[in-house]
């Protein structure tokens, strides 16, 4: 009788262990259909974070020039794409649900390369940088959000390395504080490669300008991004890093290398809850997300999750949405702009607010 009582413990303990093995085998294979079969054209590696959006925009067709930029206004849920091309309106204007509003044809912009959205809370601006070499290039705008033109920094059509007054040579990318405080990386190929911090009242505070493989030295800074933590990062192209600096002093406090052997960080950007950077990789196709590191750490740089995308599509700046945590990615090749939203598992990525 023992025996027997036994042996149907033994079967019924089988049995169950082979409905949950089903149940998770189905499970699985559920989760990696729906990751796999959003778009055949990416690949999620690692943690999956995010997501295609495949109905942003709704009109894709309205894509009509070389897509270099984005910027969200998370309050107002607006994107501004920036782009190029000799007869193609500069800057498209979309809700963060894809729906077109307006595009700036204004003719004070000849090459927009970085786009940034300012003080969204109370009185959003647009500041793009123009690499153009004509009479509005070299030089940095700020836009009503309808594209009036408000101010420009440095000297438009006059490539220089001036600091008073300030020039520019092909000014990559712009970050500005809630402080008001501004970040500048100049030099997306030109003479200069400097990192350069203005006051609110555009007063130069500190600057790093040597061309070099050394500390606090550049080759083609391309991308800057400031965090909660009195941290500047700056996306170092040229030497295949990513630098970092007190934002207060200036001072140099590490670097980071090891996940860009294979190629150069183009864009660096942070997620709103401050966990994560998200930083692209233009000749690989890649859009990675790094560990961010504890205040007080810079360590090594550890990639979490990589959205692998297409051949060709030459992913060059992205921006996120504050609110939503919302990835928007500016695609050169492919001539697009595309959104990625985040996965909603449990312990994944956090949104703020």
């Amino acid at each position: 009788m023992k025996r027997r009582n036994h042996l149907c413990l033994i079967v019924t303990t089988m049995g169950t262990l082979f409905l949950l093995m089903v149940v998770l085998y189905g499970s699985i294979n559920s989760q990696q259909s729906e990751t796999s079969d959003l778009k055949p054209d990416y690949r999620l590696l690692g943690r999956p974070l995010y997501k295609l959006d495949i109905n942003w925009p709704k009109y894709p067709e309205l894509f009509s020039g070389e897509v270099f930029g984005v910027a969200v206004n998370q309050y107002a849920g607006v994107v501004y794409v920036a782009q190029r091309g000799e007869t193609v309106p500069k800057v498209l204007v979309f809700t963060t649900d894809g729906e077109f509003l307006q595009a700036w044809n204004t003719s004070t912009l000849e090459m927009p390369h970085g786009i940034f959205l300012a003080d969204a809370t109370t009185n959003p601006t647009v500041w793009v940088t123009d690499v153009g070499n004509g009479p509005y290039g070299h030089s940095i705008k700020q836009y009503s959000p309808s594209g009036k033109l408000l101010q420009v920094l440095g000297s438009m059509g006059e490539a220089g390395s001036g600091v008073n007054p300030l020039q520019f040579d092909q000014p990559a990318e712009i970050f500005v504080h809630s402080s008001g405080e501004i970040y500048i990386v100049d030099g997306d190929g030109g003479i200069n490669n400097r990192l350069i911090k203005l006051s609110k009242d555009l007063e130069v505070q500190w600057m790093h300008g040597e061309k070099g493989q050394g500390l606090a030295q550049f080759y083609i800074p391309h991308s800057v991004a400031v965090d909660n933590y009195q941290r500047v990062w700056v996306a170092d192209r040229g030497n295949k890093r990513i630098q970092v600096f007190n934002s207060v002093t200036g001072d140099w406090l590490g670097t980071w290398g090891s996940c860009f052997n294979e190629d150069a960080p183009y864009s660096v950007r942070l997620t709103p809850d401050q966990k994560y950077f998200v930083v692209v990789q233009l000749n690989t196709n890649q859009i990675s997300l790094l560990e961010a590191p504890p205040v007080g750490v810079i360590g090594q740089c550890q990639v979490v999750s990589v959205i692998q995308l297409a051949e060709d599509v030459k992913p060059h700046l992205v921006d996120l949405d504050l609110k939503t945590g919302a990835l928007y990615v500016a695609e050169i090749g492919a001539q697009q702009a595309q959104k990625f939203t985040p996965f909603s598992l449990g312990t994944g990525f956090l949104q703020d607010g």
